[in-house]
């Protein structure tokens, strides 16, 4: 369904909207955090959270109810903890939502409204699910308290998913060379700010620990001077996921520490790829996580190719019962 009849819908059944909840496990929550940090940043009015689903299974929020959205998210539409929150929050009166691949998957037979998006079809496809989450938390806030820069992100949307392919294809030479270097690092670190930071994460639990057996560590890029910094030395490897728009400073002064110190730095800049270009700068901070996210998803390939270890590679992860 359309985000904007979705929420439409909701608003007729209940014009008292108090709570957005975003409910999610792994990457598919991290896919959710970009439309939470919007609504952090915009409403004025609405309760906004983001939760891992068992969390919120075991510890639900008591504002689960008829004036709050829920939304969740699933890539396959199987994952057993948010399959149990969707219905949870079913349960408790919540109007929810989910965002699946997968059609008829319990996920979407437990939620009130569905999204299906692509993934494997292209690199701007793996963007459709964080899309439909930034859409609907655009959507929520414009209906319920209208928003300024409404018809700036609905241009971004329209030219954020070709801008994302244009420049995945174009770092195939820069991501071979990353690969090379880093292909034997004992551990990575990973860091960024503003709506990108859960990418980060995602990055370092997803990308290098899931799917490469890779120790990695991540943290907010504004936090880096308070703790983590002091692991800094000579080629230790670091991941810098830079900002176009306001947190750009805040990326800027850790990767200036990080020169200082001659660590062995990789940096993904949106600024490279022309974010600014085509997406207004009252609204550019959004679509960071998207095309960032498009883009490292290449470094990841290539770095998988060296150490002949595939992405789709498990040693846990659906063989156990855990």
């Amino acid at each position: 369904m359309d985000p904007k009849q979705i929420i439409k819908e909701i608003k007729e059944k209940q014009d008292n909207i108090k709570s957005v909840i975003f409910v999610g496990c792994g990457a598919s929550k991290a896919d959710l955090y970009p439309a939470k940090y919007f609504l952090d940043n915009n409403a004025k009015n609405l309760r906004v959270s983001h939760f891992t689903a068992n969390e919120f299974n075991y510890a639900t929020p008591v504002a689960v109810d008829e004036t709050a959205i829920v939304i969740t998210a699933s890539l396959g539409g199987t994952t057993p903890e948010t399959v149990e929150a969707t219905a949870k929050a079913k349960a408790m009166g919540a109007h929810v939502i989910s965002l699946t691949r997968c059609v008829n998957s319990p996920i979407a037979n437990n939620a009130d409204y569905t999204i299906y998006h692509r993934f494997a079809e292209s690199y701007s496809a793996k963007l459709e699910k964080m899309g439909y989450a930034l859409e609907l938390a655009v959507e929520i806030l414009n209906q319920y308290e209208g928003y300024e820069y409404y018809e700036d992100m609905k241009t971004g949307f329209s030219k954020i998913y070709d801008l994302a392919d244009k420049a995945a294809k174009s770092v195939v030479s820069d991501a071979k060379k990353f690969a090379q270097e880093y292909k034997d690092a004992p551990i990575i670190y990973v860091m960024s700010s503003g709506a990108t930071h859960e990418v980060a994460y995602a990055t370092s639990i997803c990308l290098m620990m899931e799917m490469q057996w890779i120790n990695s560590g991540t943290f907010h890029s504004g936090e880096f001077f308070h703790g983590p910094f002091e692991i800094v030395d000579k080629d230790v490897p670091f991941i810098l996921l830079m900002n176009d728009g306001r947190t750009r400073k805040i990326d800027s002064r850790a990767l200036t520490f990080l020169k200082r110190f001659e660590a062995k730095t990789t940096v993904i800049d949106a600024l490279d790829y022309g974010l600014s270009s085509v997406i207004s700068n009252n609204v550019v901070d959004y679509f960071n996580p998207m095309l960032i996210t498009a883009v490292f998803r290449v470094y990841a390939e290539e770095l998988s190719y060296v150490r002949q270890h595939p992405l789709t590679k498990r040693r846990y992860m659906w063989k156990l019962e855990y």
